[in-house]
């Protein structure tokens, strides 16, 4: 199987489990990219170091847990990693405990608008001013964005005349949002060595224990590295997520349930579409591409075990990848058995047919779709997953809705993350999964009192892995694609889908659900669509289609 099919996080998007895979296969026991004195010796000459051979070492984003310690980032390139990584044994233990990392210690605000193209100009600007901060008036940046020294001409190890110490002074004042743009531009024109410095800057501003921006700063950091040191897609590749017990990562995603309403919100909107359009069907045949635990269907069950006349005959089919049993503790059995028990209670006719694939795989014959029933199919944060055009040439996300379409449903309906990421190049895209993910690191902190180590393991388990992958891969190895409302619109619509509205009725009962969590939450109607929005940002819509 193929490393995109494989990849799921536990995140806004399901329960997955990443497989295990050895780093020394790949051959990087002999790049030479870093100057070893650099960071120890402001006056040192340069000189070139090697990655030690990597035999029997990897990366790791791992449990942190009382018992278990934090993530270890076993890098073979130890001049870069920093024992301030979120991914680093030291780093985790470090972080928590050093003032540095207070929450009275912030390092820049959320960033707001620097996706748009209108704002370039500003954004050179910015790290303009970080450079001169950082090494002085003689050096300038090039019309693409990035830095070069315009009085020597380029020069291989510029860094070796940094004042570290002076530098260090200076970094309560710098912006955190304009060190990793900064960063990014250097991995972007594969200029090691500035990539190399501004890295060592920004370990001493991240922290998984720190602010939303610290916290988000240190897993976009992890992910720049990732990218720098293996080329993105092999690094992934060379993964070994050894995932929490299922337990363990239950409680996790449990903890991010309760205090974003992201995953509330799909199930909470498309429910209340689900049971207009079905109002008088006797027969109900729902395809969920994302079935997970099956909560969301519960309580539709028990809302249609009430319906005048009596209650429909339900079939449920559940499509979700194998790798996703992990978080479960089993197979698709389980949430059978558990829809079967609720169906029960509720004197409602019940059948559940499980497909144990990725959802690039299904195929109409795997659906068993009868005649006289009436089709829902449900896309809860999961199309974005699918390959396109840009990626395969099977274009299996357009495939789909074309299949889909093909059973004459009743009601699609479709939740995703309101962001352009799927064909954007990587600086760009590294802008936007800043922005987006800047917000919701907010509207997870925004959420309650929760135990530190319990949010550490969260965001890491959940949240951490989708922005590694989308900063460190490219190509098929990158599965986190997402696309804006506006895309998908135009994807459903050339397969033959008429947008249905979701009226008052739905909004209504989001801004019940909104009740329940931090004011600065708020859903708008908007064309014809839900818009789950944190502040001023859009963060996930909800539409349906037929």
């Amino acid at each position: 199987m193929q490393t995109s099919q494989k990849h799921r996080s536990a995140g806004i998007h399901g329960f997955y489990h990443q497989p295990v895979q050895e780093i020394d296969p790949y051959g990087l026991s002999h790049i030479q990219i870093l100057d070893k004195n650099m960071y120890s010796d402001a006056g040192s000459q340069g000189t070139s170091i090697s990655f030690e051979t990597c035999l029997g070492q990897f990366f790791t984003l791992e449990s942190s847990s009382a018992t278990a310690g934090f993530v270890v980032y076993d890098s073979p390139a130890a001049s870069i990693s920093s024992n301030r990584s979120p991914f680093s044994s030291q780093g985790s233990h470090s972080c928590i405990s050093d003032p540095r990392h207070s929450p009275e210690n912030i390092y820049g605000s959320p960033l707001s608008g620097s996706s748009s193209a209108d704002d370039s100009n500003i954004l050179r600007q910015k790290l303009r001013e970080l450079e001169i901060s950082l090494l002085g008036p003689e050096s300038d940046i090039t019309d693409s964005g990035s830095f070069c020294f315009v009085s020597g001409g380029y020069q291989a190890e510029p860094y070796a005349s940094w004042d570290w110490k002076q530098m260090m002074e200076m970094i309560p004042s710098l912006d955190l949002k304009h060190v990793l743009l900064a960063c990014a531009d250097a991995v972007s024109n594969a200029d090691i060595q500035r990539a190399a410095g501004l890295m060592h800057v920004l370990d001493q501003m991240v922290s998984v224990s720190g602010e939303p921006l610290q916290r988000l700063g240190a897993y976009m950091l992890e992910g720049l590295r990732a990218r720098l040191e293996l080329s993105g897609s092999k690094i992934y590749r060379a993964l070994k997520c050894e995932a929490p017990i299922s337990s363990d990562l239950m409680t996790y995603m449990g903890i991010l349930y309760q205090i974003c309403p992201y995953w509330k919100f799909a199930y909470t909107s498309a429910n209340v579409v689900i049971r207009e359009a079905v109002e008088y069907e006797p027969r109900i045949h729902i395809i969920d591409f994302q079935i997970a635990q099956g909560s969301q269907w519960i309580l539709l069950i028990q809302m249609l075990a009430c319906r005048p006349g009596g209650p429909p005959a339900i079939h449920i089919t559940g499509v979700d990848d194998s790798q996703s049993a992990h978080a479960r503790g089993g197979g698709l059995d389980i949430v059978g058995q558990r829809l079967s028990k609720v169906a029960e209670s509720c004197n409602v006719p019940f059948e559940f047919h499980d497909v144990a694939m990725d959802g690039s795989e299904v195929q109409l014959e795997h659906l068993r779709v009868q005649p006289g029933e009436a089709v829902v199919v449900n896309f809860p944060y999961v199309l974005h997953h699918m390959p396109d055009e840009s990626v395969d040439t099977w274009n299996h996300r357009d495939r789909l809705i074309r299949m889909v379409k093909s059973l004459s449903p009743k009601i699609v309906t479709l939740v995703e993350q309101e962001s352009n990421t799927n064909t954007k190049p990587f600086f760009p895209r590294f802008i936007e999964t800043l922005d987006y993910y800047a917000a919701m690191f907010e509207s997870i902190a925004a959420g309650g009192s929760v135990d530190v180590k319990q949010r550490i393991n969260a965001e890491q388990q959940c949240v951490a892995r989708d922005i590694v992958n989308m900063i460190a891969c490219e190509e098929a190895e990158r599965v986190e694609r997402h696309e804006l409302l506006a895309k998908w619109r135009s994807r459903f619509t050339m397969a033959g889908f008429n947008q249905y509205p979701l009226g008052s009725s739905a909004t209504a009962a989001v801004k019940d659900l909104l009740k329940e969590y931090h004011r600065d939450y708020s859903v708008q109607e908007r064309d014809w669509a839900l818009y789950l929005r944190w502040r001023d940002r859009d963060m996930a819509t909800s539409s349906a289609w037929r």
